[in-house]
């Protein structure tokens, strides 16, 4: 299912379109610089795929940090409600495949992966909410850790009351309005 860039003008218009949200969007990264960030994505074109996969299904992807120690741009979903392109999965492939009935097309993971992009972590997740408002008509499976995945849970996020919660529930479980945010480190 990845969605892949296919010529040299796909190319420039996925970096006219992040750069023109990095600017419309300043406040999420305001003490970052552009063109270093341009720089970095012009040399790789796994990270434009994978960039390319999250604007495709709807992710509006930007820029919301930067890790000195990983020298790298943590660029995050930042559509409003989670993509709904990316909606009505369950978590995971065990997830899915424990479905008894009506089982969904996908997993949030399995799509994940394919677009060569990771869930969101919690921690990311909870940053994600410090540059806006997200999520707050729909909800979003984040990574969960292994201690809770082992005893059949998966986490989401949230965001109602002017809060953020996280909240778990089954790994099977899948509902219309909650997707999947993706990340990525470039």
């Amino acid at each position: 299912m990845k969605q892949m860039m296919h010529d040299k003008e796909e190319r420039e218009r996925l970096l006219t379109v992040l750069q023109t949200r990095f600017f419309a969007q300043i406040q999420r990264h305001a003490d970052l610089a552009w063109e270093p960030i341009a720089r970095r994505l012009e040399s790789s074109e796994s990270k434009l795929d994978a960039l390319f996969a999250m604007e495709a299904t709807g992710g509006e992807p930007d820029v919301i940090g930067y890790d000195q120690e990983k020298d790298a741009y943590l660029f995050c979903d930042c559509a409003p409600e989670s993509p709904v392109e990316r909606r009505s999965l369950c978590y995971d492939r065990a997830g899915l495949e424990s479905r008894k009935s009506y089982p969904p097309r996908s997993s949030a993971c399995d799509e994940a992966a394919a677009m060569g992009v990771e869930l969101l972590h919690e921690q990311e997740y909870l940053l994600l909410q410090t540059k806006g408002a997200f999520d707050c008509k729909s909800s979003s499976w984040i990574a969960t850790p292994d201690s809770i995945r082992r005893q059949g849970g998966a986490l989401y996020g949230d965001r109602h009351y002017d809060r953020v919660f996280i909240y778990h529930n089954g790994a099977q479980s899948y509902y219309a309005s909650r997707g999947f945010r993706s990340m990525l480190w470039v």
